[in-house]
């Protein structure tokens, strides 16, 4: 069997924790801070875990990632 390719979108994007869920980045973090308050920055800071059924999907674009 060929390796499976793995989507180069979502190894930019996402990454497993140690339990095996997925982290991603916090979105409207690039420019015009300026406009956003300092709380939606301070709580944009850490990302966010993936919920299940978003989990499902990307874990698809990574197949070799542990966890699956």
């Amino acid at each position: 069997m060929p390796k499976l390719k793995s989507k180069s979108s979502a190894k930019k994007r996402f990454r497993r924790t140690a339990s095996g869920k997925l982290r991603m980045n916090a979105a409207y973090k690039r420019h015009n801070l300026r406009k956003r308050s300092q709380k939606m920055k301070r709580k944009a800071r850490d990302g966010g875990v993936l919920t299940a059924a978003d989990a499902r999907i990307v874990s698809q674009f990574l197949p070799y990632s542990r966890g699956n």
